[in-house]
């Protein structure tokens, strides 16, 4: 038996969420093994079973992690000492910059079409939807329709799903950005 070869640094959880993201994202959930998760990261594949049961577990942790920190964000724009309006734009605008900002996150989380990994979507997008639902209807100096809450994240989404493709980071086309929210901000009176 040979002896086991000294690593740099211990493998976390979150070293093995990065390389299977950046894995995922360029080759598809189906064309990743656990084996070429640990081989990208110089581990034996065994090193990942510490951390995650199989691939489906996962992806499971690595999307809920990611909208958690989408939820974070959301949270933060609510904590801040500002009025109703200046909230509800800033809510928006985090939206568009957490997109821009974590691209491969946002893709797996919002644009995968893998039909095996729907299945482990479901909690978090509902949860961070409702987060968002809620804080518009919170903000708002009038009502706001459950349909006008879709079209104000299918807008955010378009904006973002746009940029997603492109090299531009989100300072780039941070005054596009709020052009948009103050059309969308616009168009809800």
């Amino acid at each position: 038996m040979s002896p086991r070869k000294a690593v740099a640094q211990e493998l976390t959880k979150e070293m093995v969420m990065g390389a299977a993201r950046e894995l995922f994202r360029n080759q598809g959930y189906q064309q990743v093994s656990m084996r070429k998760i640990a081989s990208k990261l110089g581990y034996s594949h065994g090193s990942i079973y510490y951390h995650f049961k199989n691939k489906a577990d996962l992806f499971y942790a690595m999307i809920e992690s990611d909208f958690k920190l989408l939820d974070q964000w959301l949270d933060d724009v609510m904590g801040e000492d500002v009025d109703n309006e200046g909230k509800f734009k800033g809510i928006l605008l985090a939206f568009i910059r957490f997109g821009l900002t974590y691209k491969s996150q946002y893709e797996m989380m919002f644009m995968l079409a893998d039909e095996e990994v729907k299945c482990y979507v479901s909690n978090g997008p509902n949860e961070s939807y409702e987060k968002f639902s809620n804080a518009l209807r919170q903000l708002s100096n009038r009502e706001v329709t459950i349909q006008q809450t879709w079209s104000i994240f299918l807008s955010l989404h378009g904006f973002v799903s746009h940029y997603c493709h492109c090299d531009e980071t989100f300072e780039d086309v941070e005054n596009l950005a709020r052009s948009h929210v103050d059309f969308i901000m616009k168009s809800i009176g």
